[in-house]
């Protein structure tokens, strides 16, 4: 039987707690729950009141990946859950909105994945998304140029953008927006996508067509359709090592020169919350999201 764990009140079945999850490191299911217990202070404000969906890997990155959208069996009745619309009809999907909900999702060992609007009001997106994905050889190198152009040409539009890297080959952007349908947000993004081929056609492509992507990066805008979902900050990836999907700053992001520096472990991360706090801070505040061009 799992061993009860109380955090704040509610009785969490923690398991398997030795198990490695990343052979390559040694990482296991202990220290992966740890990490969650210990950045929660930073996730939970990005998770709270956004339908989650789970991409799970109970047996570690080399075993069996799947999506879990709809509240999964054996749910806690204290967590909280939403009705969302979706194309095929209304469904219920969790909310992480604190700590102990958090943990019993951390030991269903999963990334977490939101959307870009909030469960109170599906129908307008708050935020707005580019996953900047590198077609080899490019790499996240790259990915911090076309990063760079991308926030410029949205300051110019009076949107605040911040990046963070995916946790796998890339980097997000993100910026807060308002009055818009996620519908809207897509048009723009696609066609800022667009305009940043032409501006940067060495660099940039907007299609996920394959064979224009190898060394490339593939800005991809569709992630702010309703439907979809992006790795959250701070999330464990399902990666070959424990890495996050970690906040960076743009004095970072211009002085990339290799791969490597952008790649952070679950075991990196406090000390550059201790030192910066949460970089994505300003996504929280809704007096700086902006309306987008008309």
């Amino acid at each position: 039987m799992a061993p009860i764990t109380e955090v704040e009140g509610r009785r969490v079945a923690l398991s398997n707690l030795e198990k490695v999850l990343y052979p390559a490191s040694g990482f296991t299911k202990g220290e992966l729950l740890h990490y969650y217990a210990t950045a929660a202070g930073v996730l939970l404000p990005h998770l709270r009141d956004r339908a989650v969906s789970f991409l799970r890997y109970p047996d570690g990155p080399d075993g069996q990946l799947f999506f879990t959208k709809n509240v999964p069996p054996g749910t806690p009745d204290w967590v909280t859950t939403a009705e969302v619309p979706r194309s095929e009809g209304p469904a219920r999907m969790v909310l992480v909105q604190d700590l102990p909900s958090l943990m019993w999702a951390a030991n269903l060992v999963t990334e977490f994945h939101t959307h870009q609007w909030t469960a109170d009001d599906p129908g307008e997106a708050d935020r707005l998304v580019f996953d900047l994905d590198p077609g080899p050889p490019a790499t996240v190198v790259q990915c911090c140029e076309v990063a760079q152009w991308l926030r410029e040409r949205l300051a110019a539009d009076g949107i605040e953008a911040y990046a963070k890297t995916s946790g796998a080959k890339g980097l997000h952007l993100l910026a807060g927006v308002r009055g818009a349908s996620s519908e809207r947000v897509s048009e723009y993004a696609k066609a800022l996508a667009v305009e940043a081929e032409r501006a940067l056609p060495r660099l940039v492509v907007h299609r996920m067509t394959r064979s224009l992507r190898p060394g490339k990066v593939f800005v991809d805008w569709s992630q702010n359709a309703a439907r979809k979902t992006t790795a959250a900050p701070y999330t464990v990836r399902a990666r070959e090592v424990p890495a996050v999907s970690t906040p960076v700053t743009w004095d970072e992001v211009a002085g990339c020169r290799r791969a490597d520096e952008f790649v952070f472990r679950a075991g990196d991360v406090g000390a550059r919350v201790e030192e910066d706090g949460d970089l994505l801070a300003p996504l929280l505040d809704p007096e700086r999201a902006a309306e987008l061009p008309r």
